[in-house]
């Protein structure tokens, strides 16, 4: 850490393969703007064979970054590379969020923090349910199931075309976790007061099959963490339903906030003029 009135120029960086369409460049350096800090947030491709080098370069200070963001395909291999994952990344078995603290490489998993975050603020209360269905057993699931179980809900029904996988995030992630095949949709969701989609289902516009949601909670909320489009097929669905929806824009917002901390020493503000300058970018680039 230090003081936010230093000078010293501070660098950090998000990688991935492909990178070039990652929004975390605009959202901190916005950041930086905001609180008049020096310090930059570059885009660095790197190819899965030379993941390794470029930590080993990060490590021995010769990159000049002080840490960053990791995302597809690099997570898993993040953490197995880091001197210091924490409990969170150790159970996921993935990182998003490196830094430098006293010559040691440290890692974390900010998705799950960013999306309670994002429930938080925009639907505060969702947490008093003890049930909550999560659509989906791929890697995004991971971190949802591990937050919503840390957050004290009691029963998460995790529901995945394809069982094995879904069984497989219950023999991680333990007793409170359930895995289904798709058919068991409409009897899980009875009583429910979450429901997540962590699937790719009607990304980008594409067509989303039909949802009933009718057997959800009173007062249930809907929430999906795909943000292109930013009402997806699946949140319209439950918004012509009566449902309460919160969209996955915030996600990506505040899951950037403990990493930005880490680098550049102050905690910052995801506000609605930070949601704004990602939409504005959303409507130009889609």
């Amino acid at each position: 850490m230090h003081d936010s009135r230093e000078t010293l120029l501070r660098n950090a960086f998000v990688t991935g393969c492909p990178v070039k369409h990652s929004r975390s460049p605009l959202i901190h350096s916005h950041w930086l703007t905001v609180l008049g800090l020096q310090g930059s947030y570059t885009r660095q491709e790197v190819l899965p064979e030379d993941f390794a080098g470029f930590l080993s370069r990060l490590k021995s200070g010769e990159s000049g970054f002080v840490g960053g963001n990791v995302t597809i395909p690099h997570k898993e291999m993040a953490f197995k590379l880091a001197d210091r994952p924490d409990a969170l990344s150790k159970e996921l078995g993935a990182a998003n969020t490196l830094w430098l603290e006293h010559g040691a490489l440290h890692a974390t998993n900010t998705d799950g923090y960013g999306f309670l975050a994002n429930l938080d603020a925009t639907a505060p209360g969702w947490d008093k349910t003890d049930r909550a269905v999560i659509l989906g057993a791929g890697g995004a699931s991971r971190a949802i199931i591990q937050a919503v179980r840390d957050r004290g809900v009691g029963e998460i029904h995790v529901v995945n075309r394809t069982l094995a996988r879904a069984q497989e995030l219950a023999d991680r992630f333990g007793a409170k976790v359930h895995a289904h095949a798709m058919v068991a949709l409409p009897e899980v969701m009875k009583g429910a007061g979450l429901f997540v989609n962590t699937t790719s289902l009607g990304m980008d516009g594409d067509e989303a099959p039909e949802f009933d949601f009718s057997p959800l909670a009173n007062g249930a909320v809907v929430t999906d963490i795909v943000y292109v489009p930013l009402i997806t097929p699946i949140l319209r669905q439950a918004v012509d339903q009566g449902f309460a929806v919160v969209d996955g824009l915030g996600m990506l917002l505040h899951q950037a906030a403990p990493g930005f901390e880490k680098w550049f020493g102050v905690r910052p503000m995801v506000d609605e003029a930070l949601r704004q300058l990602i939409l504005a970018d959303m409507e130009k680039h889609g």
